[in-house]
């Protein structure tokens, strides 16, 4: 009986096991000044990499004399070792590129991204140890928490991206994370011309309703760029104006002199504490706003915002549907879960007077966020369903004027606004 010797391991296989050995024994040099020092990685990442950097120079000082292995790259080695002592170790490399728009884990073994609107599995395979520590410091940075008496957690990295995750027991096998990077890709309307997802005619529309004082709905699937929109069409509202916003977690970003800005809360170790977004929208009432704005409405808060816009606050939210129509219906639907005395003859009615603008957004086959139509809410109602009236359409794959108009005029007429002008140039 003949034995077979094992193969020679390759060279590159060595070189590799060299590297990882060497990033390991510079971490472990570096997580020990840290603690030595008590710098709090996550907060100032600017001394952790002054400690890197000294650490690998002194290494490739000592590379010179044969009593250590030289640092092939110093660059590269002061990267890896940020990403893992202030970063976000494996992952960080997808949260430093741009092109990456979201990671997810399914399981360990599983990592994905979303690059230009497409999934694809990375070749990054992690352990349940390296999950579990990741989600820790993502929320330890965030000053929220994950147990078994609360399993889901939405939290903001110090990035302004937003974690999401399910703990195992809940999600099959392991723990789902999803972190859905903040990309600021515009911050008004005009840029969103510029990357086609409306026209200059329906940009120019959409700035004249905001400064008009209409309360806009945007609606769209996932990833269909609502809080983009929101974030564009919020920059478009007056200096003058005092805007409060109200979100699960902190994702709005545009730029206004008085804002503020109000965000959710879990509730504490002893189950109290908690915040929810309908206690924050009661709550913006009392902040003497001009402009209110909801990050996104998908429970009963739908009836605060109705009953604040109903008595003349204007405002703007998002909420998740498939076309405008169907935007409206689910926010006819969604007050009904505050109470059993809340019915649809009262809520039909009050959301047909409250809605003036439905802009619902969508993603093309290439991936391609665009708006598909921009509905009118004349406010009146028919059989328990409310009439609307499309003031822009897509069609051959153009966002076209089709014919109709806004409600209330008048109130483009008071803020000096000539709609019909900037209606008529876009025919």
């Amino acid at each position: 009986m003949s034995l077979t010797q094992p193969a020679p391991r390759r060279t590159a296989d060595r070189a590799h096991d060299a590297h990882g050995d060497l990033v390991e024994q510079l971490d472990q040099h570096v997580r020990e000044l840290v603690r030595r020092e008590g710098v709090d990685p996550q907060r100032d990442p600017a001394l952790v990499r002054r400690i890197a950097e000294s650490v690998v120079r002194d290494h490739d000082e000592r590379s010179l004399t044969g009593a250590v292995a030289p640092v092939p790259d110093v660059g590269a080695v002061v990267g890896e070792l940020m990403a893992r002592v202030s970063g976000f170790g494996p992952l960080q490399a997808f949260l430093d590129d741009p092109t990456v728009e979201e990671v997810w884990i399914n399981d360990p073994s599983r990592v994905f991204i979303a690059r230009n609107g497409r999934h694809e599995l990375t070749t990054l395979v992690l352990t349940g140890a390296q999950v579990r520590e990741l989600v820790e410091r993502m929320l330890k940075s965030s000053g929220r928490r994950i147990d078994v008496s609360s399993p889901f957690v939405d939290a903001m990295l110090p990035e302004g991206h937003r974690l999401h995750v399910v703990l195992e027991g809940i999600s099959r096998g392991f723990s789902a994370v999803n972190i859905r990077k903040f990309v600021l890709r515009a911050g008004r309307l005009g840029e969103l011309v510029e990357l086609g997802s409306l026209t200059p005619s329906a940009a120019s529309f959409l700035e004249a309703s905001v400064r008009a004082g209409l309360n806009i709905l945007v609606a769209g699937g996932t990833q269909a760029g609502k809080t983009t929109m929101l974030n564009c069409l919020a920059a478009s509202i007056p200096g003058g104006d005092r805007v409060v916003s109200a979100e699960e977690v902190f994702e709005l970003r545009f730029p206004h002199p008085d804002w503020v800005a109000l965000q959710t809360r879990q509730s504490g170790l002893e189950g109290t504490g908690e915040i929810r977004l309908r206690d924050l929208v009661k709550e913006s009432l009392r902040m003497r706003p001009s402009r209110i704005v909801v990050g996104e409405v998908r429970a009963e808060e739908c009836l605060d915002l109705l009953l604040a816009l109903n008595a003349g606050l204007p405002g703007m939210c998002t909420i998740h549907a498939n076309s405008a129509r169907e935007a409206l219906v689910k926010m006819c639907t969604l007050p009904l879960l505050a109470g059993e005395n809340i019915s649809a003859r009262f809520v039909v009615p009050t959301v047909a007077a409250s809605v003036d603008l439905v802009v619902h957004l969508g993603v093309d086959e290439r991936g391609v966020r665009r708006v598909n139509e921009i509905v009118g809410v004349p406010g009146r109602v028919e059989q328990d369903v409310i009439e609307t009236e499309p003031v822009f359409d897509r069609r051959a794959g153009e966002l076209r004027r089709t014919g109709g108009l806004p409600p209330h005029l008048e109130r483009f007429e008071r803020a000096g606004i000539d709609v019909h002008r900037i209606l008529t140039g876009a025919s």
